[in-house]
């Protein structure tokens, strides 16, 4: 079954709302579109307009840029096809509008005017609807009454059309029977990892035949990356640091300025549980004085987790006016009710942490380190300019290093190297886009240091001799025949398995699994070894090599899924109704296109662009 993503949920009316009501969208750029009468398509007799879809393909690329953590350019959301996904979308709702003013489908007055008022938008702050914030949202946001009631009514039939469409769908039983016994079926056996010391004999150490027929067989393996030789200076904070001065009366106002750091007051481990008024909160303590409650229990009484009344470490500012109360406990108790901003509450104080305190003459030597580098940072950066000057008169690299001090040096610079200045992203960078005919220009780096660097040359990429990577191919040899004999003596195993013996009698350290579910996780373990224990059927043996390890398993039974198992009902009830979900979405996508074939769709390129640049 597919699911279409132009028919992703969400109707056109909620998007505007949420769009430009209630996230602004208006400040990024889709107010400029104005109300022209140009869209960026027609369906039928229906327009969509350009700052529809503006504020359409924004708000989906916000939504983006929430999950992945990171803002979504245009040019990535159209790479991800989210554009183009966004105008089918709006084709699609605008398609089956015409189609119901075709046959005369619509909804009344009072169903509009019931929707309107209740949405919180339109709201005022007693939660009831208001004409004039109503007037007042719209206007702002440049929307005339009728047309929003249109675009609300035209939502609400096109509802009337999915319903009509999708509802009643069942999942298929079959279907979902194989589902289930196919994800609920569970797997007892087990798993042997051969090492070598399960080998007859130790791997010899290898000839020189050997390496050399494994070197000329994987020149990938000794291949060097293609390599830019770079000459660079670089002045670190550390470099100057040893020589900065700084007094002890700085120091002690640097350990003034952080005292929060080093002098930690008491602290307690806290939970609270707060009542809707004082009388609950009286015959909640009495419980606690009478013995028939924990404090626990009245936590759940109220729906609430353990995590939901743990304050964790708390001083005494951080409780208010509770603060008192709670710790004029000498010991762990409870306390209370008190009167909080929350309401009455009653407190339960579950240990004491006693206040701590660093004295300056501990931290002295830290702070001096620090304070030594910032002030070399702040020399650096007054240094900059003379050395910019420097290089941009002409001066080479080390005619540089040897005016300013700085540090010169050479690196043979790929994707593998690492450590000194190659562990800087902004030397990387650098040192990837650099051109043999460029100047050398000093760049920061995030510690506050600087550099520069001159590209040499670039080596293309070349196999090692096997002399330079002698060490390397033995070990590589090594552990490459090592497996084989691996591979080669769980074959045997796996015969002897098959024959009746069990990976116990072979000699083997075994750890057995009962009942291990499809997609499981063993730990240390590669995924491929769970695939194989599902590949495999009960009686049966089977090897696996993966991440240069191998393994032994012997399947020792299954277990069909529970039809009465609470969790089996589970995995049913999400089976069948992600089923009806995605044949729901498929029968919408056939319908919608049907009707988007007979209506007739003209795309304007040209404001589309438009639309897009607006939003670079």
């Amino acid at each position: 079954m597919s699911t279409p993503l132009r028919r992703k949920g969400g109707s056109t009316v909620i998007w505007i709302l949420m769009g430009f009501l209630i996230f602004g969208l208006a400040g990024f750029g889709i107010r400029n579109f104005g109300s022209g009468t140009e869209g960026i398509a027609a369906v039928g007799d229906r327009e969509i307009t350009a700052r529809d879809y503006a504020a359409a393909l924004r708000q989906e690329m916000d939504a983006m840029s929430a999950q992945i953590g990171q803002p979504l350019t245009l040019p990535m959301a159209q790479m991800l096809g989210i554009d183009t996904q966004v105008r089918a979308r709006l084709i699609g709702d605008a398609a089956l509008a015409a189609e119901a003013g075709r046959i005369g489908l619509s909804v009344g007055d009072a169903e509009v005017a019931r929707q309107i008022t209740t949405i919180s938008a339109f709201q005022n702050a007693e939660g009831k609807f208001d004409r004039e914030v109503y007037r007042l949202r719209l206007d702002r946001e440049g929307l005339g009454e009728a047309e929003f009631e249109s675009r609300l009514r035209d939502d609400i039939t096109r509802g009337l059309f999915r319903r009509a469409v999708a509802d009643g769908v069942a999942a298929p039983r079959g279907f979902v029977d194989a589902v289930v016994a196919y994800q609920g079926e569970t797997r007892d056996f087990t798993l042997a990892e051969l090492l070598p010391s399960d080998l007859a004999e130790p791997v010899p150490a290898p000839t020189e035949a050997d390496l050399k027929a494994f070197y000329e067989a994987n020149p990938d393996t000794f291949t060097r990356p293609e390599t830019r030789v770079i000459t660079y200076v670089w002045l670190r904070p550390e470099d100057l640091a040893p020589g900065m001065e700084v007094d002890d009366a700085a120091l002690r106002a640097a350990y003034d300025a952080r005292r929060s750091e080093f002098v930690v007051p008491e602290r307690r481990r806290v939970e609270r549980i707060v009542f809707g008024d004082q009388a609950e909160a009286d015959a909640a303590r009495a419980r606690l004085d009478a013995g028939t409650a924990t404090f626990a229990d009245l936590a759940a009484e109220r729906g609430l987790a353990p995590a939901d009344i743990d304050l964790g470490e708390v001083t005494r500012d951080d409780l208010g006016q509770a603060g008192d109360t709670v710790f004029g406990l000498a010991a762990p108790g409870i306390v209370g009710p008190v009167m909080t901003d929350l309401g009455p509450a009653l407190f339960a104080m579950n240990a004491i942490l006693p206040a701590e305190e660093t004295p300056f003459e501990d931290v002295r030597d830290d702070l001096l380190a620090e304070a030594r580098l910032e002030k070399a940072r702040r020399a650096i950066a007054d240094r900059r300019q003379a050395i910019e000057d420097l290089l941009a008169s002409g001066a080479t690299l080390e005619d540089a290093a040897r005016e300013q001090g700085l540090t010169l040096g050479t690196i043979e610079f790929n994707d593998e190297a690492e450590g000194g200045l190659a562990a800087y992203s902004e030397f990387r960078e650098a040192a990837a886009a650099a051109k043999t005919e460029d100047f050398p220009e000093l760049r920061p780096l995030q510690d506050g240091g600087l550099f520069a660097l001159r590209l040499d040359r670039i080596e293309p990429p070349a196999v090692l001799p096997l002399d330079a990577v002698r060490d390397r191919a033995a070990a590589e040899w090594t552990q490459a025949e090592t497996l084989k004999r691996l591979k080669a003596l769980g074959e045997e195993q796996k015969a002897a398995l098959d024959n009746g013996a069990t990976l116990e009698s072979l000699g083997l350290v075994t750890t057995r699994h009962a009942g291990f579910a499809r997609g499981g996780y063993i730990a240390d373990t590669p995924a491929e070894v769970a695939t194989a224990v599902f590949a495999t059927t009960a009686g049966q043996s089977a090897v696996v090599e993966a991440a240069r390890r191998v393994f032994v398993l012997t399947v020792t039974g299954i277990t069909p899924a529970d039809p009465a198992d609470p969790d089996i009902l589970r995995l049913r009830d999400t089976v069948a109704a992600r089923a009806v979900q995605g044949i729901q979405q498929d029968l919408l996508a056939l319908f919608t296109g049907a009707v988007e074939t007979g209506i007739g769709i003209t795309i304007n390129q040209r404001v589309v662009d438009a639309v897009n640049a607006q939003l670079q």
